[in-house]
């Protein structure tokens, strides 16, 4: 009697776990499907979204000094524009002075800034003697600096076995030596005031992963965040603020001026598909730069999605990838869904 008791006790336990199991399983499940239609209704990832919603507002960057580079157009012209309205002293730098000077007007029509609040400074990251000149100009004017956007740069098409050695040097002089170069000279500055310094940088879902047909634009994205985080964990405690921008595909005119496999050649045609506006980009980047997030993430879908899933599960998510056409994958590098990719052009 005892036995068939205790049997029936084992039973009715199994039975509970078992059902506990299920239980667990569906909870699980029903967060997991919960996950995946809040994250393709999201554009930027959880923190940026709770600092949008909850942290400090643009209005926090009122009277700051912000040197933008590559601001004639896309992301760097959108983004002046929201630094100007949130009041943020602006200085504008790119190689076309008719583009700053229409990107300053943007500015000040905004009502937030006046005349001499917004410095229109041309300049060719590349020349490496423009660099203190520039600088000093700045300091002139406004007597200080307090945040550098590094958001200069070009993109990259081409087979990563045809990619030219001349295209691999090219592309790093414009994306990451000049920039270096140029965030070295504000580090030495914000370290000799001993004053807080924030440096931001435009990078890149392809910061994070390899993304097929862009080998020289992913490695250099890649190489801006080694640059750095080096230089975050170098200097902490010493008031040094580094924002490294994840911005997934977004209007703008890269392609049209963007390396290829040969050296000198520009691939010269408009991007069309599925992309974030510069505005709602330049929008979540200046939240980014008030709240002084690491690394925000600004994408839509799918592409914010496969972040998530290479940043908390990596091993998982490049077995995965294997199973993943690399023409789709190269259809979410430009935001396309429309037209098959060949060769990645």
């Amino acid at each position: 009697m005892i036995d068939w008791f205790l049997v029936a006790v084992g039973l009715g336990g199994v039975t509970y776990l078992f059902g506990l199991c299920h239980l667990v399983t569906l909870v699980v499940v029903l967060l997991f499907v919960a996950f995946l239609r809040f994250v393709f209704a999201m554009d930027c990832d959880f923190v940026m979204k709770y600092y949008e919603l909850f942290g400090k507002q643009p209005e926090t960057l009122k009277g700051q000094v912000v040197w933008v580079t590559g601001a004639s157009s896309g992301i760097g012209a959108a983004l002046a524009v929201k630094l100007a309205k949130a009041g943020a002293k602006v200085v504008l730098s790119a190689r076309s002075v008719e583009k700053l000077n229409d990107v300053k007007q943007q500015c000040l029509r905004t009502g937030h800034v006046k005349e001499e609040e917004v410095l229109v400074l041309p300049l060719d990251l590349v020349q490496y003697d423009q660099h203190q000149p520039a600088f000093d100009k700045i300091l002139k004017h406004f007597g200080e600096l307090n945040i550098l956007v590094n958001n200069a740069g070009r993109s990259q098409r081409g087979r990563w076995e045809e990619i030219e050695v001349g295209v691999d040097k090219d592309l790093f002089d414009v994306d990451v030596f000049s920039t270096i170069a140029l965030s070295r000279m504000a580090c030495k500055y914000f370290l000799e005031q001993g004053r807080p310094g924030h440096f931001a940088v435009t990078s890149s879902i392809a910061g994070k992963f390899g993304v097929p047909f862009s080998a020289s634009y992913t490695a250099a994205k890649h190489a801006l965040h080694g640059y750095f985080e080096a230089l975050r964990t170098e200097k902490i405690g010493q008031q040094l603020y580094i924002t490294m921008a994840c911005v997934g595909p977004t209007e703008s005119n890269l392609t049209n001026v963007c390396f290829t496999e040969k050296q000198g050649e520009s691939l010269g045609k408009e991007r069309t598909g599925k992309m974030l506006s510069p505005e709602r980009c330049a929008e979540l980047f200046v939240v980014a730069l008030a709240n002084r997030v690491s690394e925000p993430w600004i994408s839509l879908p799918p592409p914010l999605f496969l972040l998530f899933c290479m940043q908390y599960l990596p091993s998982l998510s490049k077995t995965l990838l294997q199973l993943i056409p690399v023409s789709y994958m190269t259809k979410l590098r430009d935001g396309r869904t429309d037209l098959a990719n060949q060769g990645g052009k």
